[in-house]
């Protein structure tokens, strides 16, 4: 999948924003929630608040960094997210490059998809029927979002942590947020190792052309 044409569906639909905002709602205690409830309880507060904040809206990075840094752990194995998308190489990573690739990779994906959020209007979720067996701790949620145009497809799969659920990977119309950054990491650290890929994920967050 092509990078541009993957972002420039993003920003389009502005789906991907709204996904992404919605990794950084606080977990509630409630041992009997199910993951599809979770994923809608995001949801739904994700909406209410890009519609009650004219600087999210305005695709504030600041406040957006602010938002996540202070929210987005409790609710996303951040950790395992960056170590799928980075492969086999996260493995030989020493704790300091990990950290860095965390910190880079939470960062590009704030800069990619804060300018989709001033696109959320009217859009609202529908859930899809889930598909999960007692004791599965691993889920994948569907929903589509709807509103201009043709509902969008955006599914989330979930871990069970505890008494409640993560989020550690973002499907945006049949795209999957990990495998598409995974084949671009693996190129990079082909190319030049991973403090190669550290340089160029902070070169792309700075603005210079990658």
């Amino acid at each position: 999948m092509n990078r541009r044409w993957l972002l420039a569906a993003i920003s389009r639909t502005s789906l991907a924003g709204f996904s992404f905002l919605a990794l950084s709602l606080p977990v509630a205690a409630q041992s009997a929630e199910t993951p599809d409830a979770f994923i809608r309880r995001l949801s739904v507060d994700v909406l209410d608040t890009i519609k009650a904040d004219k600087a999210i809206q305005a695709g504030d990075v600041s406040k957006i960094a602010a938002l996540v840094n202070t929210k987005i752990l409790p609710n996303v194995n951040f950790q395992r997210m960056t170590a799928s998308a980075v492969g086999r190489a996260w493995r030989s990573a020493t704790p300091e490059q990990q950290k860095r690739l965390q910190e880079e990779f939470k960062t590009l994906l704030m800069r990619t998809y804060s300018g989709a959020l001033s696109e959320v209007k009217d859009q609202t979720i529908a859930m899809r029927p889930l598909r999960m067996t007692e004791g599965d701790t691993e889920v994948t949620v569907r929903t589509e979002i709807k509103g201009r145009g043709d509902p969008i497809a955006l599914d989330y799969r979930v871990e069970k942590a505890g008494s409640s659920w993560r989020i550690y990977d973002i499907n945006v119309a049949s795209v999957w947020l990990i495998q598409t950054y995974r084949t671009q990491f693996a190129q990079e650290i082909n190319a030049n190792g991973i403090d190669g890929l550290i340089n160029k994920l902070a070169e792309r967050n700075k603005g210079r052309k990658a």
